[in-house]
């Protein structure tokens, strides 16, 4: 079958709720580059059992694998424990109807359904398998979904058009035995159904009384009309429209679909159904409603523009014309944001948990009501960092919780289990919903939004950072990436010529992006030379030494900081990492309190964060140095919205061995101690005794660790150094930094292998630090 190529510089596209457009949130080459880089994609299949040796291939494989077929064969629910079928969705498509682009195919469709799979994955642990479909028979679909049945706990269709993405799902509900959920539909609906419910609670009006109006009559904006009809909107209340207008009676082709909204009505247009409306839900295209047409509505209106990622009507137009209108978007820079995201990976969280044989009605009301309830919640404190506010409360502006509030899944995913249990759908009941709760609590708790809440903080208050490195390429894109996400204004050291030059081969403007060739600067390098001889005097530095040194951009760099014509420096990436730390060791001055600087990672592993220090900067520290990095290492935890329990670690575990470096650690263990009396900490002790607390408590219950240690301070640079790397190569690991601590200036030194991500990534602590030490 022949399709038309996708030309690039246009499009439009949206994964669930997150929309974005390529060319304004990031160059289309850049897209290109993300998805294809390292390895084409953005999933892969990993080993969950060892697969070593010999005997573990046995095991895995012939003959090993003959114990649990025949179980399996003797009892078909043991597939669930000795597969991975219990936590195992296919994401099906046939790319009839991709959300900003249409009927792409099935080929250019995968890059999105990849994308689907990374967020089952990434907000509920879900695994998938994403199946694209040459066909747009839905005979053809619904049978291949069939014949699927044995290897997938659920079945989630995505991107199939209307209506034939109805007649499939009808079908495989019917003849299915696993959850089968269309999110195109009834992630819009649960959303919106959630925001609605508050929203209705806020201006003080009844689900029975209102007049709601959907405009858009497909698969989303049909599913959402059938699922307020469930939650309390009467029929005769309810009036849907499409691109010919209203849908009335004895209106002609009228599929079945849209023929059981018809009403017996005079009204003719959207416009004419608005008047005297309590509510608008959009599922169509922007600009369909106009400034007229909203101020026609009731008292106190609720208006959900969802169009993505242009909503029906902008936000701000809506709260103009109508103060005292409730506004939500599928937009993630206004409030009230309906995403997708907030539904579907825990609703199939639930399921899958309790072996559902399918996703009812009830279990969708269940997860509806959830998300309303935890918008009536207090917000804590990291996700008020996590999107750069102050404060969040229960009204007009917050009526559906944040996509990254890492609560929605032990909010939803209980509330779905428990309906699948109460409905007799669960092969394998929730006994104790509480349990099931805290186990949700412990598995997702850490995963979320480490560098969500820096970005999001970092770009409250842009700094100005300079990259010493020069024009490379990691360089430039990680520089243009800064500006469009309005992280930082970048300043890169060198050439402009070169610098504009590299920029246009990479495809990318230089919009924002500023070149410094301080050579060429004579007044400004005279003013940082005079100042560098003043710091560096009796050093033994000469003025013309002073002018010489400045040819090094390190110095400029650091100059450039201490003369205040910028706010931070990340160097790195081109020069080892003490080279490029150490000029700014002797230009810049310490923090008051501080006598030492040390260098720390976030590490995430296993859905924990912990912190390692000192893993860049000191070779063998001294007691009092371990105790500063201790104690330095705690501020950076707390900073980063983790509660601190640091582990001071060693090969002894409280005196199992001796030797200088035992000693060593437990004179700074001492320092700390008398410095900050109420801090969770102890040690010496060995790496697994600090992470594993049951060992912790059972065989030293006198230890005063209060929790299994998420900040780890090693005796010395070779254990930290290899510490953190081993976790990142072989337990792959999330690793971000290297992070400096102990400067009165953001200066920030990247890893020579450092991608472009993780540039980013830095850049933004880079300026949340700039932004805290401005006001220390």
């Amino acid at each position: 079958m022949e399709r038309r190529p996708i030309r690039a510089p246009f499009f439009i596209g949206s994964l669930c709720g997150f929309s974005y457009r390529l060319g304004m949130r990031q160059t289309f080459r850049e897209a290109l580059h993300y998805h294809e880089k390292d390895r084409p994609g953005k999933t892969q299949i990993q080993p969950t059992k060892p697969t070593a040796t010999q005997a573990d291939l046995s095991l895995a494989y012939s003959p090993g694998v003959a114990g649990p077929c025949l179980a399996i064969a003797d009892n078909e629910d043991d597939v669930f424990k000795y597969t991975n079928r219990g936590n195992l969705v296919a994401v099906i498509s046939n790319g009839t109807a991709v959300l900003g682009l249409g009927n792409i195919g099935p080929l250019a469709s995968k890059p999105v359904m990849e994308g689907k799979a990374v967020l089952f994955k990434r907000f509920a642990d879900i695994d998938v398998f994403d199946i694209e479909l040459d066909t747009q028979d839905p005979d053809e679909i619904i049978r291949m979904c069939q014949l699927l049945e044995p290897t997938f706990g659920g079945i989630n269709l995505e991107d199939i058009k209307a209506p034939d993405s109805f007649v499939v799902e009808e079908k495989l509900i019917e003849t299915m035995n696993i959850p089968v959920f269309h999110d195109d539909q009834h992630g819009t609906a649960i959303i919106a159904g959630a925001g609605l419910i508050n929203a209705c609670e806020l201006v003080e009006k009844k689900l029975s009384e209102i007049k709601v109006v959907v405009n858009g009559a497909g698969a989303a904006g049909i599913a959402t009309a059938k699922f307020l009809l469930t939650l309390g909107v009467t029929k005769e209340n309810l009036s849907m429209c499409d691109s010919k207008g209203v849908i009335y009676k004895g209106r002609a082709s009228l599929n079945r679909y849209k023929e059981q909204f018809a009403l017996d009505t005079s009204a003719r247009t959207l416009g004419d159904a608005l008047k005297g409306a309590d509510v608008f839900i959009g599922c169509s295209v922007k600009d369909a409603v106009t400034e007229d047409m909203v101020k026609s509505m009731a008292t106190k209106p609720i208006i959900f523009a969802l169009a993505n990622p242009d909503p029906e009507i902008p936000y701000d137009i809506a709260k103009k014309v109508r103060p005292d209108a409730i506004v939500a978007t599928g937009r993630t820079d206004f409030p009230n944001q309906v995403n997708n995201v907030l539904g579907f990976p825990y609703i199939f969280r639930g399921a899958l948990d309790v072996r559902a044989k399918g996703v009812s009605k009830k279990m969708k009301i269940a997860a509806a009501k959830a998300i309303a309830k935890l918008a009536k919640e207090p917000v804590p404190e990291s996700v008020l960092q996590a999107y750069g506010l102050t404060s969040l409360e229960f009204g007009e502006d917050y009526i559906i919780p944040k996509p990254f509030d890492p609560r929605v899944v032990w909010y939803v995913a209980p509330a779905v289990a428990e309906m699948a249990t109460q409905e007799g759908l669960a092969r394998t009941p929730i006994k104790n919903i509480d349990d099931y709760k805290e186990k949700l609590k412990r598995r997702f708790q850490a995963t979320y939004g480490v560098m969500r809440a820096i970005t999001v903080k970092a770009q409250e208050e842009p700094k100005t950072l300079v990259f010493p490195q020069g024009p490379d390429s990691r360089v430039l894109r990680a520089a243009r990436r800064l500006v469009v996400e309005r992280i930082a204004t970048p300043i890169v050291l060198g050439s402009k010529e070169k610098g504009l030059a590299a920029l246009e081969a990479l495809g990318m403007p230089p919009d924002g992006i500023k070149f410094v060739e301080l050579t060429k600067e004579e007044a400004t390098l005279e003013k940082y030379a005079e100042r560098l001889f003043e710091i560096r005097a009796r050093k033994g530095m000469t003025k013309p030494e002073a002018i010489k040194a400045l040819r090094n951009t390190n110095i400029q760099a650091a100059m450039m900081l201490e003369c205040g014509d910028a706010d931070s420096v990340l160097g790195g990436l081109t020069t080892y990492y003490a080279k490029t730390l150490r000029p700014a060791l002797k230009i810049l001055p310490l923090l008051p309190d501080r006598k030492t600087v040390f260098a720390a990672y976030i590490v995430v592993i296993g859905g924990r964060s912990y912190i390692l220090a000192d893993c860049a900067v000191n070779k063998e520290p001294s007691a009092s140095e371990l105790a500063e990095i201790s104690i330095g290492a705690a501020q950076m935890a707390r900073e980063f919205d983790m509660e601190p329990h640091v582990a001071m670690v060693s090969y002894s575990n409280f005196g199992s061995s001796d030797g200088e470096e035992v000693d060593k650690i437990r004179a700074a263990l001492k320092i700390v101690l008398e410095k900050e009396p109420n801090l969770s900490i102890d040690g010496e002790m060995q790496a697994d005794t600090a992470v594993e607390h049951a060992l912790l408590t059972s065989r030293h219950p006198f230890s005063t660790l209060k929790h299994r240690a998420n900040v780890l301070v090693f005796p010395n640079l070779t254990a930290a150094n290899a510490s953190y790397k081993l976790l990142q190569r072989l337990g792959r690991a999330q690793v971000i930094g290297p992070i400096v601590s102990g400067l009165s200036k953001s200066v920030h030194v990247a890893q020579r292998d450092a991608d472009v991500n993780q540039l980013v990534n830095l850049a933004a602590i880079a300026v949340l630090n700039a932004q805290r030490l401005e006001k220390a």
